[in-house]
């Protein structure tokens, strides 16, 4: 565990073949991916950087990752020019695939492709996403405000899933988005 940081405990996970359930159940449970730009500095090649995101809190996530971002890091220089993106996401961290490899399919990974877009400050999805960013994230608080970090969001067009054997479970965007988080149990536990 980490200091300051909430901390689930997964009491299930869903089954493999509820591909939707098993999705939402990864992106709400990390922390952290690896989102990929196109990067304006490197003449239009892949960037991959380590970041932290929130679709909200654990069994209350929307489904769509936000980043709270500074433009003096290429991630948020290079999606302001060009919005194409990824976010891989491993299940690894979790400590749920035993002592599996984090290439093997039994150990899920997901790469959600889309736009990241900045969010509209006025609105109530930037509450939501400050609250989701900030409750997962607490150190966020404290960054420094010269820095302008700003929230992003990825616009979910594609999802790469495997969890299990068999390739890449057939999976679009809708029925991703509308699948109810309550269909797994969680027991959540205190900031410690």
């Amino acid at each position: 565990s980490v200091e300051g940081r909430l901390i689930s405990t997964i009491s299930k996970k869903p089954h493999p073949n509820d591909a939707a359930a098993f999705a939402r159940w990864l992106v709400s449970q990390n922390y952290w991916g690896v989102l990929n730009t196109i990067s304006s500095d490197l003449g239009g090649a892949p960037f991959g950087n380590v970041v932290s995101f929130s679709d909200g809190l654990p069994n209350e996530g929307s489904g769509v990752p936000y980043f709270y971002l500074t433009t003096l890091d290429p991630t948020a220089r290079n999606a302001l020019r060009d919005k194409r993106s990824s976010l891989a996401i491993s299940e690894y961290p979790l400590g749920t695939c035993g002592e599996r490899d984090p290439e093997n399919p039994a150990c899920a990974k997901i790469t959600l492709t889309g736009k990241l877009v900045l969010v509209d400050v006025s609105t109530k999805e930037a509450e939501f996403a400050e609250h989701a960013l900030f409750t997962k994230h607490p150190e966020m608080m404290d960054w420094p405000e010269d820095h302008n970090f700003q929230i992003f969001k990825l616009e979910i067009e594609d999802i790469f899933l495997i969890n299990w054997f068999g390739g890449r479970k057939p999976l679009t965007v809708d029925q991703y988005l509308h699948t109810k988080m309550n269909k797994f149990a969680f027991i959540l536990s205190k900031f410690i």
